[in-house]
This record gives C-alpha cells, sequence and structure tokens, in this order.
C-alpha cells in the first residue's frame, strides 16, 4: 500500500493508497497537482486515470475515505456530509471505488477552497 501526501491549499496530510487495478493506477499517475473542487465535505479533483467500479465499489463511505469516481475521474476526499447525503452518512454524488484512507485530523480540510490546488504526491 503506497503512502501519499496530500497537499490542499494550506492543508498536508498523509494517508495510503490500497492494493487495488485503480490504487495502483492513480499512483501511477502522481506526482500531481490539481485545483480542488468541493460538493459537500468531499473535495475532489481529476486525477487523469480511467477506470470501472470494482470489488471496493460503495454509494456510502467513512469519513476518510478516498474515492475514485469513474464520472469524473475525479479522486474524492470525504471529510464529512456531501448535498446528497442523507442525516450524518457521507453519500458521493454516485458509486465510488474506496481506493484508500487519510490519516489523522480531518477537521482542516474545512478550510479549503474551491479552485485551491491540491496536490498528491508519494510519501517518503
Amino acid at each position: 500500500m503506497p503512502r501519499i501526501r496530500i497537499t490542499a491549499g494550506a492543508v498536508s496530510l498523509e494517508g495510503v493508497l490500497a492494493d487495488t487495478a485503480c490504487g495502483r493506477a492513480i499512483a501511477g499517475a502522481l506526482p500531481l497537482e490539481r485545483p480542488a473542487s468541493l460538493w459537500g465535505e468531499e473535495i475532489y479533483f481529476d486525477v487523469g486515470v480511467e477506470a470501472e467500479l470494482d470489488e471496493t465499489a460503495a454509494e456510502v463511505v467513512e469519513a476518510g475515505a478516498l474515492g475514485y469516481w469513474p464520472t469524473g475521474r475525479a479522486l474524492c476526499l470525504f471529510f464529512g456530509p456531501t448535498p446528497a447525503s442523507r442525516g450524518d452518512e457521507i453519500r458521493p454524488a454516485s458509486a465510488v471505488c474506496v481506493v484508500g484512507r487519510l490519516e489523522g485530523d480531518l477537521t482542516p480540510l474545512e478550510t479549503v477552497r474551491d479552485g485551491d490546488p491540491v496536490r498528491v504526491e508519494l510519501a517518503g
């Protein structure tokens, strides 16, 4: 499981990518930097990878999940409810492949703004 560092605006977090075909494809596309898009308490951005839903596909995820959204070819950082959520659940716009997990305190992600640069790279 490759370790990654994500820097979004002034926030820096580490995490891991899953050892799945999609997780490996994303790792192979690193490093990358893209503008953040926001959807509720989700940050997403195009990673230039094309993959289909796999056995990790989920319509509801946990805080800290890293998801790959095939519709937008996007990596999604989930840290709270989205406009599609019901109650406190975290629901993507449509199913995502769960490709990893963020570590540590996710609260600082609330400070990231639409258009802030997001850099994803392999960690040491």
